[in-house]
């Protein structure tokens, strides 16, 4: 199978788990990325059965509205039953990297809502250790080489994603040569950085379930 027919078998997996939690009232979270995508675009079939998706990136909001899918604002809604998203990287307790689109910060917010959280990826996603994918951080603009400095003096490399601003208005930078042991306590020290929003390690608050891709089928891990 190509990665593609990877990311829509999941996608059609992620349906097959979020249906039963559906309702006329019921609103669900949707992430960022090209699974993601795939999830958006089978999700139109099932129009009627829920309310409608909080989406963690304007990007994603637009392909819900192009499906006459109906966004609502997280502060509408408050709790919501699950979150479906991607990965750059997941381990085998579920925790993450993400944040290639840029849309980390809302993502984490939109998972930190959420009563479970469904991770939709292919096997190349799938990885011992995290941190061969760029790990990034979202940066208040002035602050950028302030927590540049700061993340290398965590042993990353940081790199400024030129033309890059997140949906907040904000910076990436990427930090790239990061082998990280302890995304927990990673997580927490990136984010106590003055000037750092957050950052893409998804670990205090990791998936619930992952849903991964390959050739065999698409196998459900539970967090261990």
């Amino acid at each position: 199978m190509t990665q593609d027919e990877l990311k829509d078998a999941v996608a059609a997996a992620a349906i097959d788990e979020i249906r039963p939690l559906l309702g006329r009232d019921v609103v669900i979270g949707i992430g960022t990325g090209s699974t993601a995508n795939c999830f958006i675009d089978r999700l139109a079939a099932l129009q009627g059965e829920f309310r409608g998706a909080v989406a963690s990136s304007e990007a994603s909001a637009q392909r819900l509205v192009s499906h006459g899918i109906d966004v609502f604002e997280l502060n509408e809604i408050g709790t919501l039953p699950v979150y479906v998203d991607g990965a750059d990287e997941v381990n085998a307790h579920l925790h993450m990297i993400k944040g290639g689109g840029a849309a980390l910060t809302r993502e984490k917010i939109v998972a930190a809502c959420a009563q479970r959280f469904i991770c939709i990826a292919d096997a190349s996603k799938r990885v011992e250790r995290l941190g061969n994918f760029p790990l990034p951080v979202e940066v208040i603009p002035m602050a950028r080489s302030y927590v540049a400095r700061e993340l290398a003096q965590l042993g990353a490399e940081p790199v400024y994603r030129m033309g890059t601003l997140t949906d907040n208005g904000n910076q990436i930078l990427d930090c790239y040569d990061f082998a990280i042991s302890d995304p927990l306590t990673m997580e927490a020290r990136i984010n106590a950085i003055v000037g750092v929003v957050t950052n893409g390690l998804f670990a205090a608050r990791g998936a619930d379930l992952l849903l991964l891709g390959s050739k065999d089928g698409v196998e459900k891990i539970s967090a261990a």
